[in-house]
Formats: C-alpha cells, sequence, structure tokens
C-alpha cells in the first residue's frame, strides 16, 4: 500500500472514531487557551486543566495576568513541569502583548513565535484551535504515532510536519492533529502496547517495527518483574 492510501485510510478510520474533536485544554479565549498550551509542554492535558481555573480566574487577560509577580504566578502552576521558567515566559509574553499588540494574541505566527516560550509547535496550536488558520502541529506523540504509521521517516518533528501536510487536506490539518492526539491516547500508546492489535497499526506499521516493538514490551516487562 502507497503512503497516499495508508493516509487515506487513515483519515477514514479517524473520521470514523472522532467525528468531533474537542480541544483538550481548558480555556476562555485566545489568551487563556495561549497560557493553556505554554504550560503543556512535558506536562499532561490534565495537569494543566487543574491549575488554570484557578490562574485564569486571578488572571484571565494580560493586563490582570501583569499585575501578579513571577513568583505568584509560579504558586498557581507549580505542581506543573518546568514551572519556574513557565511562570517567567507567562508574566513577560503577558508584557509584550500589551506592549506590542494591544493586549490581545496576535494571529500571525511569527509573532507568537517571537514571544517567551512560545514555539513553533505552541504557535500552530493556537493559530489552528484559536483563530482557525490551517495548521498541523507535531508534538512528541504525533511524531512517533506519523512513524508507525509510515506516514513519515521521523526523523524530526519539523520533517513530520511537513510530510503531514503534504499528504493530507489542508483542511483536514486542524482536526487531523486533535483525532491523532486522540486516538493515541485511547488506542496507540508510546509503551506497552499490542500493535497487532491496533485500528491502525496493525496493518499501517511495517512487520519488522512490530516485531521491534512488541520485543521492546516483552524485554521491559521482564526487567520490571526482575
Amino acid at each position: 500500500m502507497k503512503r497516499a492510501e495508508r493516509a487515506q485510510r487513515i483519515h477514514q478510520i479517524l473520521d470514523d472514531l472522532y467525528p468531533t474533536q474537542p480541544i483538550p485544554l481548558t480555556h476562555a479565549d485566545p489568551y487563556t487557551l495561549l497560557i493553556a498550551v505554554l504550560l503543556s509542554a512535558q506536562t499532561t492535558d490534565a495537569r494543566v486543566n487543574m491549575v488554570t481555573p484557578a490562574l485564569f480566574d486571578r488572571a484571565p487577560t494580560p493586563a490582570q495576568m501583569v499585575t501578579l509577580s513571577v513568583d505568584e504566578i509560579r504558586a498557581f502552576i507549580r505542581s506543573v513541569g518546568l514551572a519556574p521558567a513557565k511562570a517567567r515566559n507567562i508574566h513577560r509574553l503577558s508584557e509584550l502583548l500589551l506592549e506590542r499588540h494591544g493586549g490581545e494574541v496576535p494571529r500571525d505566527f511569527a509573532a507568537l513565535e517571537d514571544l517567551p516560550g512560545v514555539g513553533h509547535k505552541t504557535a500552530s496550536v493556537v493559530m489552528a484551535q484559536a483563530f482557525g488558520v490551517p495548521a498541523f502541529p507535531v508534538d512528541t506523540h504525533i511524531h512517533r504515532l506519523a512513524a508507525r504509521w509510515r506516514l513519515s521517516n521521523g526523523t524530526t518533528v519539523e520533517r513530520t510536519e511537513r510530510d503531514l501536510k503534504a499528504i493530507f487536506p489542508r483542511e483536514a490539518w486542524n482536526r487531523l492533529h486533535l483525532q491523532i492526539i486522540y486516538f493515541g491516547r485511547e488506542h496507540c500508546p508510546a509503551r506497552g502496547h499490542d500493535l497487532t492489535r491496533c485500528p491502525i497499526c496493525s496493518w499501517a506499521a511495517t512487520k519488522k517495527r512490530i516485531r521491534e516493538e512488541m520485543a521492546r514490551g516483552r524485554s521491559s516487562r521482564s526487567r520490571a518483574r526482575a
């Protein structure tokens, strides 16, 4: 099966499984989404959703966020990974939104990526989910699944993003990003995954990859029992 044919079949499976794709991070507007996505780096969405209600209740706008000290922001997000750096970035980007953009989140990739703590993936999520601009944010999970499914050679997340954009229709990028995330969580985890039973890996992954991943899983279980 050629890559384009695999992509088409995968697209259909994901559409069937996830006809609607709620955004997993709790937010009210582009600014709170931006903060939530920034916080989600190296942290689960569930953890982010535990800390943001109190933070956003106190400071739901850039103007209100800058009235807090970095230490106060850190206190709200202390259970999130990399909290000290994220607190500094949240405070500074809020200042920059006020100084440069009238307190609004810019609808521009370059302007977003110029903000502290905002990389290409975070900017892509905000552009896609807040403003509906076609983007294909690739995190480590999507990067892993694209390699499993032979949609990309998996060398870098940048390469994976280019490959996914080339193989899927532009109008589907935003929903596919979320569909793949949900599929990975529910059907295709990184560890302890039986690829032979997966609705996609069972036919999209190579036999060699299935053998290798299954062998690694058995080895990990053996070490855990030892």
